[in-house]
């Protein structure tokens, strides 16, 4: 959303087809989308791809049903993240008006590129931050299933 918002804050519309090309002018941007991008759709070493698998693994525990749709899900939504992402960023710049657009400024760059840091800390060390979880998530399960048994 904050990806969206920086060339919404520029442009002044949401309009997929406005865009096209950004990568020319906005190569910085093009890469730090690209990572929540791919964060996003759950590829392996980012944070996305740890909490579809937890969620994945989790869920085949129960049922095997809501993991085939689950795993759709995933699928398609990949589709559709690529499919955005190749039509706002690559190809030709279609558009007069984005010959104008800038590149991300200072105060984008401060906010973006830790949290794009972080998607991909987070998918190579995910144990720094579920260990921390383990006990309490433990004690949930404990007493979801103490409860339950009556």
């Amino acid at each position: 959303f904050l990806c969206v918002g920086v060339i919404y804050d520029r442009m002044h519309t949401r309009d997929i087809n406005f865009y096209g090309g950004l990568v020319n002018r906005m190569p910085i941007y093009a890469t730090v989308f690209m990572i929540f991008m791919l964060g996003s759709v759950g590829l392996p070493g980012t944070s996305g791809f740890i909490g579809e698998f937890l969620v994945i693994v989790g869920a085949f525990k129960y049922s095997s049903i809501v993991v085939i749709g689950s795993a759709t899900g995933i699928v398609l939504s990949a589709v559709y993240m690529l499919y955005l992402y190749k039509r706002i960023i690559f190809g030709e710049m279609s558009n007069e008006k984005l010959s104008e657009i800038l590149d991300l400024n200072n105060r984008e760059k401060i906010i973006l590129i830790p949290l794009a840091i972080a998607v991909i800390f987070i998918g190579i060390f995910p144990n720094i931050f579920i260990e921390p979880m383990r006990l309490p998530i433990e004690s949930i399960i404990i007493n979801y299933e103490f409860a339950n048994a009556k």
